[in-house]
């Protein structure tokens, strides 16, 4: 099931993934950054977070932050745990980011992906979402996706 994130319920896990499943793949962070990690619960506050669960009560087997902005989808973090990939957890909780960004307004949407992460790359490109450009200083591609239909 998706749900909105639980802070009290979800934090714990979302916040376990970031650090062993993202931030490793991140040039500009450490999972030693204790900064980092302190602003996190923050960050997950500040738009909004969608969970992938068995039921109300358990953890999260994946999560989506993401912010609109205008006419502009923008998608922070997408973690699916290690052992439930492949189940089309992502696939599930970016379709649903993006209809209720469409729902309120959104026409197009934008994300930075790593440099090491092709798993990532693909499943954005498979998903219909392009390219548009490599940015050394963070070594993250661009990609983008309208959301018009």
């Amino acid at each position: 099931m998706i749900r909105a994130r639980q802070a009290r319920i979800d934090d714990d896990e979302i916040i376990r993934l970031i650090k062993t499943e993202l931030i490793p793949l991140s040039y500009t962070a450490s999972p030693r950054d204790a900064q980092t990690i302190r602003e996190l619960p923050k960050r997950l506050s500040d738009g909004v977070s969608l969970v992938y669960s068995r039921s109300k009560r358990s953890i999260p087997l994946g999560f989506i932050h993401y912010y609109t902005r205008g006419d502009m989808l923008l998608f922070d973090m997408l973690v699916v745990h290690p052992q439930h990939r492949g189940k089309q957890i992502g696939t599930l909780l970016i379709s649903k980011a993006e209809t209720a960004a469409k729902e309120k307004g959104c026409s197009y949407a934008r994300l930075f992906v790593d440099h090491g992460n092709p798993k990532a790359q693909r499943l954005y490109s498979r998903l219909g979402y392009q390219t548009i450009r490599f940015i050394h200083q963070v070594r993250c591609y661009e990609m983008v996706k309208s959301l018009a239909t």
